[in-house]
């Protein structure tokens, strides 16, 4: 049994570090500044999540995984609340949101 818990631990906690990656490309790879705040916060506390259950499986139960839980919490509703006021600051300074640029388009199918 222990065996079959180490390796669904270390399923969930590559998973969550494949996503944590993902939205590091992601922030670097997308246009404009909104999707790349939203790459950078879903993903993340989607994988986050995924790390901090592969660690509740490891550390049984405790008052390590009691730890973990609290941890988890204020990634669950701190990470949506930073991103929704940081897009808030964003808008009120009025930074919009990334367009394809249609000049660009049509400029070269002439």
């Amino acid at each position: 049994m222990s065996q079959v818990i180490d390796i669904l631990s270390a399923l969930l906690m590559s998973a969550g570090g494949v996503f944590c990656v993902i939205g590091a490309v992601g922030v670097l790879r997308m246009p404009g500044f909104y999707t790349r705040m939203h790459a950078a916060s879903v993903i993340d506390t989607l994988g986050a999540s995924l790390i901090i259950l592969g660690l509740l499986l490891q550390s049984g139960f405790s008052l390590a995984s009691a730890k973990l839980v609290i941890l988890w919490l204020l990634i669950f509703f701190c990470s949506p609340t930073a991103s929704h006021s940081l897009a808030n600051a964003a808008h009120q300074r009025g930074i919009k949101p990334w367009q394809p640029d249609q000049g660009a388009s049509s400029s070269s199918k002439n």
